[in-house]
């Protein structure tokens, strides 16, 4: 196959190197829906994460490589054993992370296609031979899909697809059992200081059950700051809510986030994956913006406070940072009041 792009004629193996995190995996998802309808005869490999490929997996049609992170140096050996005998015509590298680099090193493809130079970080633009078009103050989402567009491919309003398993299906019976209006808290995002206060979460909740009479479900995984935050949001309310943290798989979270009739999360991954189903999001952001990371189809149903928060701490406006600027600060996410949630909450219902 020719070294160029975008490409003339389809390819017939495509591996797309993508290890974490769970959001960013799922932004990954409409790419390949964009391969499969127009390059149905297309090869797909995926080397993904051990934790994201219990989500991924789902997904028919893809052949995966899982890379365990935890094994350490063994993880790279595994890899390469993996890939040996394996030579694609196009390699997706949509990772900026020197873990991600060595892993391409075993990867066989003539086209290397990664992110621009202005998105390079750990020397990524040295392990590639193309690179996306640099587009400024673009949705995390849009980015995904730019290497489709630099392949040839026509993007266009991302799609999920998502299946719901029979398993996550009778997970979601037995656990909600009412025909109340469904609200799903998802409390904790991987990095702690964009988490909102247990406190404020109890709040809204007891307003969503007294005045729209909603069933209140907090999910989560089994870490142990998201089993705190569940106890002390249960705690806090005056309400009952169905606390299912650390009891849902990955599998069975799709089948919860589907039921919601809306979502409360803050920037992480649940928050993607809700979006990913058609669920309304009400998205916490503070330390990040939303017009970067907010969940694609719900930016008007976030809480953005992220301007507010460049001013309080940096002295400029949103507009003047580094497009992918973070603002982790202690009590970046109390810019968000109850009244705000609250206020958004009734728009929606």
């Amino acid at each position: 196959m020719p070294n160029k792009l975008p490409l003339k004629i389809a390819p017939k193996k495509i591996c797309i190197l993508r290890l974490s995190a769970l959001g960013d995996v799922t932004h990954v998802i409409p790419l390949i829906r964009g391969i499969q309808s127009q390059w149905p005869s297309c090869e797909i490999t995926w080397i993904c994460g051990a934790f994201e490929y219990k989500f991924l997996k789902l997904i028919n049609g893809i052949k995966f490589v899982v890379f365990n992170k935890s094994d350490g140096f063994k993880a790279y050996l595994k890899l390469r054993n993996d890939l040996k005998n394996e030579v694609f015509d196009v390699l997706l590298h949509m990772q900026v992370a020197a873990r991600a680099n060595i892993c391409s090193l075993f990867i066989k493809a003539d086209i290397r296609l990664g992110w621009d130079r202005k998105r390079s970080r750990d020397l990524h633009h040295l392990f590639v031979n193309h690179s996306v078009a640099v587009v400024g103050k673009q949705h995390q989402q849009d980015g995904f899909l730019s290497f489709g567009s630099a392949l040839g491919l026509k993007t266009s309003k991302p799609r999920w697809e998502l299946p719901i398993t029979d398993n996550a299906k009778t997970f979601v019976r037995h656990n909600i059992v009412s025909d109340k209006p469904v609200m799903l808290i998802s409390a904790c995002s991987s990095h702690k200081l964009r988490n909102w206060s247990p406190e404020r979460y109890a709040a809204v909740a007891d307003h969503a059950i007294k005045k729209h009479g909603m069933q209140v479900v907090l999910s989560g995984g089994p870490s142990k700051i998201e089993l705190e935050m569940a106890k002390r949001i249960v705690s806090c309310m005056r309400q009952s809510a169905i606390d299912l943290v650390g009891k849902d798989t990955l599998e069975q979270l799709i089948g919860l986030l589907d039921k919601a009739d809306v979502v409360l999360s803050p920037d992480s991954g649940p928050a993607h994956l809700a979006n990913a189903v058609g669920a309304r999001v009400i998205g916490l952001y503070a330390c990040t913006w939303s017009l970067r990371s907010g969940p694609y189809n719900s930016i008007n149903n976030c809480i953005d406070k992220f301007d507010l928060a460049a001013n309080k701490y940096l002295g400029k406006s949103a507009e003047d940072l580094y497009w992918g600027t973070k603002i982790e600060r202690e009590d970046v996410m109390d810019l968000i009041s109850v009244e705000d949630v609250c206020n958004k909450l009734d728009g929606i219902m």
